[in-house]
């Protein structure tokens, strides 16, 4: 590679490339959204990136999502090490090795160099998740699964392309694994595409400013996001900040929720993570691997630096250390496809330590990303005879220091993801929508109130041989508030099979569920955590909410200790009573506590009598319960009200 100019760019041209570079990436992704054959990666699941020679990120696009941000140049380079003095201009190559840096097996990620005349300048990257990759349920999560064979096709790196031929033999072989290889083949050639837009948009800035002028941009680009982070970090004060989330079982092992340790540690320009104290690997597809744990420390990380770019210069002065064979460290061949668990709690776990150091940001738990599945064979489409529906919702994020929690938003997994439009997942999958609505109540109780989350209800239509799985969590670790803000409410799917009258519950972890034409399920997502006391919210607006449907009549007593007058329900119009509000909130302050430290057996038994509802026995009581049985979960709960008792109790007068 050519030398290095070792004067800086002028700003103008720097400013200009930063924002090129960026763009590009932003074209890759209008190029997906036109040609992409799949109907996940229509909704946004996808991201893209673009890379210097050595593989380091430069740019990422304005909606690449989350999860993907810190695990592109991972990829990259090890594309880098299979293939190092082989390639050539018109190269493609494959890789989903969640071992290798990435994510999980459905992330498949292309990666194109980029030369000028004979000289490689750099890559381009397109990661996309493909509905299906085999292993043995539809959609590639086995929840049961305890290792890689049972997930999915793991592909270590492999050429998809050569020198701009086609490699059909390879492509037909991966696809040949999956329930819908029609989509494979298509999206291949969609992601393809992507990286040739890149390519084409660096190779015409170099016809522009010259091959080392956009090197030196590359460069320099990362250099200015490591200026900007570090100086930020040396003007915070030295320190060290630590807590611990949590995952909700082991299907390997008796009850008890798994916790996720982290350690975070100021020192001059640098921050260490540290996850000593987490649990070891699960029997289960929710662990995860270094690279996607990595990816987890920078999103949460970045979102308390909204106003930077995002590329290599950001990862100089992290350091993370994590125990191997942990929850946060996977080794091959441990299963890793439900990483986004752990991720979630990662991020949400940053959140409150960067609250606590950047207080006019603070922010409370957001909801739990959920994975509805189901495959079988389509009776309405015999040129298309398997379906494949995957689904995510939006929920609630956490309530905010001055300010209520985003309603009805993507997860903070992946901001860039869309909600599905119903009537795209009726087109292509024999299913029709009943409900989808925000959800009363699902907000956590705050003097900043969490955002809500949705209802959705759905039918299997015509199909044969179907089954269903359901990838969630946050039934037990429920969606927590903090500095005195109450939790939201715990996931779960119910299901009403057809002709029968009543729902079961199933709750937020099964797999190879089988279901038939007419049976219905319904699902909630959670609503954000609260953000302060509950009881100092202003009595209007527990009444606006309740206005809003946002909030019950009932729920705003009960947890907000807010009485409301009925004047008018077709006109909103409610009434607050101020002397009973005064007099209902300070009963609840007088008990509240001692709720809160309850035997948990006589709560168990009140619910189960039918005198307190799930809200009340997470809200008021603070005790998790097997939700279908009403069996109390002792340990889980002992675990429960630890957080509870320093995020919430602690903060009441």
């Amino acid at each position: 590679m050519d030398q290095m100019l070792n004067e800086q760019l002028d700003p103008v041209t720097f400013e200009v490339l930063k924002n090129s570079f960026i763009t590009s990436v932003d074209q890759m992704a209008e190029q997906m959204l036109r040609t992409c054959y799949s109907f996940v990666i229509y909704n946004r699941d996808f991201s893209n990136g673009l890379h210097d020679a050595e593989g380091n990120s430069v740019a990422q696009g304005n909606q690449d999502i989350a999860v993907h941000v810190g695990t592109l140049h991972f990829t990259c380079k090890d594309v880098i090490r299979a293939f190092d003095g082989e390639m050539m201009p018109g190269d493609v190559y494959a890789i989903n090795d969640p071992y290798a840096g990435g994510t999980h097996f459905s992330d498949v990620r292309l990666v194109r160099p980029i030369f000028d005349d004979d000289t490689l300048i750099g890559f381009s990257q397109s990661n996309g998740h493909w509905s299906d990759l085999g292993g043995s349920v539809p959609g590639s999560f086995d929840v049961t699964a305890r290792d890689m064979f049972r997930e999915a096709v793991r592909i270590t790196p492999v050429r998809l392309f050569r020198g701009g031929e086609f490699c059909k033999d390879v492509a037909g072989l991966i696809a040949a694994n999956s329930r819908d290889p029609n989509s494979i083949i298509g999206d291949i050639h969609s992601q393809a595409q992507a990286t040739q837009v890149a390519e084409r948009e660096v190779l015409r800035l170099v016809q522009k400013y010259g091959r080392r002028q956009v090197l030196q941009g590359m460069n320099e680009v990362q250099d200015y996001v490591e200026r900007a982070v570090r100086q930020r970090i040396a003007a915070l004060p030295d320190g060290t900040w630590e807590t611990v989330d949590f995952i909700d079982r082991d299907p390997g092992q008796g009850e008890g929720m798994i916790p996720i340790h982290i350690k975070m540690t100021i020192k001059g320009d640098r921050i260490h993570y540290d996850f000593a104290g987490s649990h070891a690997t699960i029997a289960s597809i929710y662990n995860s691997a270094p690279g996607a744990t990595f990816s987890a420390v920078v999103a949460g990380m970045k979102t308390f630096f909204p106003d930077l770019p995002l590329n290599s210069g950001f990862y100089r002065m992290i350091d993370i250390s994590a125990p191997e064979n942990s929850v946060v460290s996977a080794q091959w061949p441990v299963a890793v496809t439900g990483f986004l668990m752990p991720f979630e709690k990662i991020m949400n776990a940053i959140f409150e330590m960067w609250s606590q150091i950047m207080p006019e940001r603070a922010i409370a738990c957001a909801f739990n990303l959920e994975y509805l599945l189901a495959g079988g064979r389509d009776l309405r489409s015999p040129e298309k005879p398997m379906f494949m529906f995957y689904e995510w919702l939006p929920g609630g994020w956490g309530g905010r220091n001055g300010k209520d929690g985003s309603d009805v938003t993507t997860a903070c997994f992946g901001t860039g993801l869309m909600s599905q439009p119903n009537e795209g997942n009726e087109r292509v999958n024999p299913t029709r929508t009943t409900e989808f609505q925000i959800l009363r109540d699902s907000a956590g109780p705050g003097k900043w109130r969490g955002g809500a989350g949705v209802q959705k209800t759905s039918i299997l239509l015509d199909s044969e041989d179907a089954v269903m799985s359901y990838i969630c969590d946050r039934e037990r670790a429920v969606v927590w508030g903090v500095e005195g803000g109450l939790p939201s409410m715990p996931h779960g799917l119910t299901i009403r099979r057809n002709g029968e009258s009543e729902r079961k519950w199933l709750g937020s972890v099964f797999s190879d569920y089988p279901v038939h034409p007419g049976d219905e399920f319904a699902r909630p997502t959670a609503g954000g955590g609260g953000f302060g006391d509950p009881l100092e919210r202003a009595p209007e607006k527990v009444r606006d909410d309740v206005i809003d449907d946002y909030v019950s009549i009932e729920r705003a007593a009960r947890d907000y200790g807010v009485v409301l007058k009925q004047i008018d329900a077709d006109l909103g119009e409610y009434e607050v009573d101020e002397r009973a509000t005064d007099r209902l909130r300070a009963e609840i302050r007088a008990e509240r506590v001692q709720w809160a430290r309850m035997d948990p057996e006589k709560v168990a038994a009140l619910y189960n009598a039918g005198e307190i509802d799930m809200l009340d026995a997470v809200r008021r009581y603070a005790v998790i319960l097997e939700w279908e049985t009403g069996e109390l979960l002792p340990k889980t709960t002992a675990q429960f009200r630890e957080t509870f008792e320093r995020r919430t109790v602690a903060h009441w007068e």
